[in-house]
């Protein structure tokens, strides 16, 4: 366990200190089927709701995605991405008008009118590989822009094979994502670097980027690590290995939220309890790997975590 080095971006002209302390970014799908939540908030009414609740809860931003990346899930139209976010973040950010909203999105066109909307943070899970534009608009408006490593797209990510050596597919990936970004005229201390976990990964190489996050250290930028509801957490939590069985096909369900898995011996609740465990468990180990930003459904119930985390973290200093 090192000590987490600090970096400064600016969100909206203020200064923001990466790795003081871990930040918090609490997930907002407006969609009819994430695989977490899906259809839950993809009203206007329940989303803002449950934003400002993100943000009582412990969130310092808000990760706002109109189309679900879920394994299997097809794209959508920029215009029906459109409809479900821009009402979304414009009712927060009247709402939390401090609060740094992030567009969750692959497309230029969306981050745009995100960015006119009220949100000032661009999550490109692509990590332009999709749209290298999207980094000219991210210039365009002065927002931080998030790269995140993937192979192959949403709906085949978790059929193709698996990278042979994951490091050396994240070295490549963050390279040109990086490149691209600075060409498009980004200056490096707008980027943030999130490895995506579950995007193209098999369960053990998840595994293995979690406890080796010190080697994405050469990159010299701030880390964001998102496995909240993943299922690789979900099959070790519910007592599977890091090799799934046979019977076990790639990137499957196990209880997303609450457990109607027919195998599932718990209830609910317990089901609840055990992924939200789970949860903080993968936290704790992103954030001694050096994680500056966590991506989370329940920021309240990892918050506890998070503190103990930066607490130990604290003694490097």
């Amino acid at each position: 366990m090192n000590r987490r080095a600090e970096f400064e971006i600016k969100i909206s002209g203020r200064k923001v200190v990466m790795g003081a302390r871990t930040l918090i970014m609490g997930v907002l799908n407006v969609t009819p089927d994430s695989f977490s939540d899906g259809g839950r908030y993809l009203d206007p009414v329940r989303a803002l709701r449950r934003g400002v609740e993100l943000a009582r809860q412990g969130a310092d931003w808000i990760d706002v995605g109109g189309e679900s990346t879920r394994p299997g899930s097809q794209p959508i139209a920029a215009e029906e991405e459109l409809r479900r976010v821009l009402p979304v973040i414009r009712g927060l950010r009247r709402k939390l008008r401090d609060v740094p909203i992030s567009i969750d999105t692959t497309k230029a066109e969306v981050a745009e009118q995100a960015l006119q909307a009220g949100a000032n943070v661009v999550n490109d899970i692509s990590g332009l590989r999709f749209e290298p534009c999207l980094a000219e608009v991210a210039h365009r408006y002065r927002a931080p822009l998030i790269l995140m490593h993937i192979r192959g797209r949403p709906e085949t990510m978790q059929r193709k094979p698996f990278a042979r050596n994951v490091w050396r597919s994240l070295a490549k990936g963050f390279e040109t994502s990086i490149r691209r970004a600075l060409a498009a005229g980004m200056d490096r201390s707008q980027l943030i670097l999130d490895p995506g976990l579950g995007f193209g990964k098999s369960r053990r190489q998840n595994y293995e980027i979690l406890a080796g996050l010190e080697k994405l250290h050469r990159f010299h930028l701030p880390l964001l690590i998102g496995a909240s509801r993943k299922s690789f957490v979900q099959a070790i939590v519910v007592g599977e290995g890091l090799e799934p069985s046979r019977a076990q096909r790639p990137g499957a369900r196990y209880w997303p939220i609450a457990g109607t898995s027919e195998r599932s011996r718990h209830t609910p609740k317990q089901n609840s309890d055990l992924l939200l465990t789970g949860d903080a468990a993968a936290v704790v180990a992103a954030i001694l790997g050096g994680a500056h930003i966590v991506r989370v459904h329940d920021p309240g119930a990892v918050l506890p975590a998070v503190r103990v985390a930066d607490a130990l973290l604290a003694t490097h200093r």
